[in-house]
């Protein structure tokens, strides 16, 4: 454990002050008589969301409001998912937000083969360099998220993913307050981090209109070593009643750089320590280090290098139509943009930019352009209640190998241009059709459900190569039935039994670990094998809700086949091409607990238990070399995680302090490396200050994130998974943050 290793130097008289400098100017904008009331669509007090999904055939959890502000203003939404059972979440960051780090999955499905939307529209698979979408953190702020609903089963078939073999994430925007009023919060902690956020609401207008606008800053330092961790956001909607109709719209930007944290190895770790990190802003230790002369305890390249960062620069837009038709028929269509455009910026050692410096910039550059349509009908007509829709989207996606000249190790904060050379150039243009059909019948006046469907995927990738070796052409994923079939039965008021079973696919993946990310040839001996991943999955359980306490059980199967892997032909940090392949079946089964216990007024118990064995069924061969991994443990899925928290809140005094356990985990697919299970505690808490002169529900808080200081391995797989290593040398993972203590006051007009 490192004990006292970031000392928090905080003053707390510039947070009053930007709050109120915030408050103030927004004043001039809104009148006097501006709300007091909550950030609620309909303007009335935001009640806590029901946890367990009633009424619904799968596992499904809700995350409400209440649990999504009272975490560190910033943090990622998916970080406040980790104390749902079978979800498992880890970053090397206190905020969650560090993308390269991000590891998000449930029953061992890793956020690759999960689903995520936002109002319906499709975020992809929010993997690091994505193709098709892009990370919750980006595409809005977590203060402008309403609720979170997740499905740790199949999801539900109207779902816009392509990508869900495992659950579903689906985010849902606070939308336009009743009245009128301005927001805003200050936050100041650990490493210099300052994060401001406003937003002003303008109310119900007399033309039904209402809309919000919101602005997010953020700055912040690594918790080790050096460099920002920036983001700018604007987030807007606008709400338009037409009689029984709604049009609504949205705008949402955002601007990110963030400076990497050095991928560690076990070995690296015990010799350089957990604390250790790569060289800026010492340049010359970084030139002398590629010339192969070493200093302190390092011995190798791979060690540390200069820099790395990703830049991310996203626009996302959507109309939506919802339309009241009948009253049993409705229906809603949703349009939507993406546009976004990264890099990935490397100092590589590998490649000189002369003979003078043994450094250049390597970069990965990204561009996306998505186009999409979502549309879905509901018609209830006696026992029966029919759901149908539609998905399209066509999305154009370049990525990009350049190298860059370098001269110094001055910090580069901006989208480079014309590189000195190309490693290679791909452009890919992917095609989704995806239609859907259920039926929901009640039965014995509504005690039971019974609902049957299917939904029929179609996605075609056009690939073509205009730089390097990689393969290009043509490859299309495709179903035209897969089944969905569920169940409730309520037995007593309060409790119901759930039972569901699901087929899904993945389709390819365009761009990074896709068939066209290997070379021509190993594409051309590949291709006639490869299948698209798909999964049965069978869920059971019962929930339960009494006047103190609600909760559920569930036990499940999954039934993962034709598992794609990309064997690498070189160290996953030079990024050549390598070779994807079908190696077999994955099997998982487990269980999952979730109670909440209202022992009092004021004070609630959550506790969340997940037992989940996902195991390997099928040796492979790597090279002509069999890889025994049979029988072994899936990586980066702990069998046992447990989630414990206790909330208070009276008389404007609130608290909540958790724990999450995480068993071990391994990196290898041969299980001869892991690592060890740890535990983390959180620590928010506040008092609401209630109306000081014209601030209105002023509030403090306070969190504090890894609350012992822990000091444990965060993110594993961070550069991908190997078969063994012997040696500990896998630089593929990364170490937790120390304890972060971060300031918030917060308040409206």
């Amino acid at each position: 454990m490192f004990v006292n290793r970031h000392p928090v130097h905080i003053s707390l008289k510039p947070l009053c002050l930007c709050v109120l400098q915030a408050l103030a100017c927004a004043a001039n904008a809104a009148p006097a008589d501006s709300a007091a009331a909550p950030l609620d669509p309909a303007g009335a007090p935001i009640a806590v969301v029901e946890v367990t999904g009633s009424g619904q055939s799968r596992q499904v959890q809700n995350v409400s409001r209440a649990d999504l502000q009272q975490a560190t203003p910033g943090t990622s939404p998916l970080k406040t998912l980790e104390k749902l059972p079978g979800v498992s979440f880890q970053s090397a960051d206190p905020f969650g937000s560090y993308e390269w780090s991000t590891r998000f999955s449930i029953r061992g499905f890793n956020q690759n083969q999960l689903g995520f939307t936002l109002d319906d529209i499709p975020l992809g698979d929010m993997s690091y360099g994505n193709n098709n979408g892009l990370h919750i953190s980006r595409a809005i702020a977590s203060e402008n998220i309403g609720r979170v609903v997740v499905s740790q089963g199949a999801g539900a078939l109207g779902t816009a993913s392509t990508s869900n073999l495992g659950g579903t994430v689906q985010f849902v925007t606070l939308g336009p307050a009743n009245q009128r009023g301005v927001t805003a919060a200050q936050t100041l902690g650990s490493d210099d981090t300052a994060r401001t956020f406003v937003r002003v609401d303008s109310g119900l207008l007399d033309s039904g209109t209402k809309f919000y606008l919101s602005g997010t800053r953020m700055r912040a330092e690594k918790w080790k070593g050096a460099g920002p961790q920036d983001q700018d956001q604007f987030n807007s909607r606008v709400e338009q009643q037409l009689g029984e109709h709604t049009l609504s719209a949205f705008f949402n930007w955002s601007d990110r750089r963030e400076v990497d944290y050095q991928d560690l190895s076990l070995e690296s770790a015990a010799r350089l320590g957990m604390d250790w990190d790569n060289y800026y802003p010492d340049w010359q230790r970084a030139v002398n280090a590629a010339k192969g002369v070493y200093s302190g305890a390092v011995n190798s390249l791979d060690d540390a290098y200069y820099l790395g960062q990703g830049l991310r620069e996203d626009k996302l837009a959507g109309v939506a139509l919802e339309l009241n038709l009948a009253p049993n028929l409705a229906a809603k269509l949703t349009g939507y943009h993406h546009g976004n455009e990264g890099q990935g910026h490397w100092y590589t050692p590998y490649t000189p930019t002369s003979a003078a410096v043994p450094i250049s910039i390597r970069t990965t550059e990204y561009t996306i352009s998505r186009n999409g349509v979502v549309a879905d009908v509901t018609w209830e007509s006696g026992m029966h209640t029919l759901n149908a829709g539609f998905w399209a989207e066509r999305n154009k996606h370049v990525l990009t190998r350049n190298f860059y000249a370098v001269t110094d190790g001055h910090y580069i904060d901006h989208f480079l241009r014309d590189p000195m050379s190309t490693g290679f150039r791909q452009s890919f243009v992917t095609d989704t059709r995806q239609f859907y059909l259920q039926d929901t019948v009640a039965l014995l006046d509504g005690r039971l459900k019974l609902n049957a469907g299917f939904k029929s995927p179609k996605v075609e990738i056009d690939a073509h190569t205009f730089s390097g070796d990689r393969a290009d052409g043509s490859i299309t994923a495709e179903k035209t039935f897969l089944p969905q079939l569920g169940a409730t039965y309520q037995l007593a008021p309060g409790d119901e039994l759930f039972a569901s079973a699901a087929k899904t696919m993945r389709s390819y993946q365009p761009g990074v670990n896709g068939p066209f990310s290997q070379t021509r040839a190993g594409y051309a001996l590949s291709i006639g094998e490869l299948k698209p991943e798909t999964s049965n999955t069978f869920d059971l359980g019962l929930r339960f809700k009494r006047d103190a306490v609600q909760g559920s059980i569930a036990v499940y199967y999954t039934d993962f086949k034709d598992r794609q892997l990309g064997i690498a032909t070189c160290a996953g940090i030079v990024g050549c091409a390598g070779t994807i392949v079908n190696v077999g079946k994955v099997e998982t089964r487990g269980l999952e607990a979730l109670a909440v216990w209202k022992i009092d007024r004021g004070l609630s118990w959550f506790n969340t238990f997940t037992y989940n064995d996902s195991q390997y069924k099928s040796d492979y061969s790597d090279n002509g070399k069999l890889v025994a991994v049979s029988g072994k443990q899936v990586v980066d899925a702990p069998k046992k995680m447990f989630n414990t928290e206790l909330a208070y809140e009276v008389n404007g005094l609130f608290a909540r302090l958790g724990a999450k356990y995480t068993d071990k985990r391994y990196y290898t697919y041969t299980n001869d490396r892991s690592v060890p299970s740890f535990t983390v505690a959180n620590l928010s808490a506040g008092y609401k200050l209630g109306n000081v002169a014209m601030l209105k529900e002023l509030t403090a808080q306070v969190n504090v994130t890894n609350l012992f200081d822990k000091s444990y391995f965060g993110t594993i797989g961070s550069n991908g998974f190997s078969a063994a290593d012997p040696q500990g040398t896998s630089m593929t993972l990364m170490s937790g943050a120390p304890r972060q203590v971060f300031f918030t006051l917060s308040g409206k007009l």
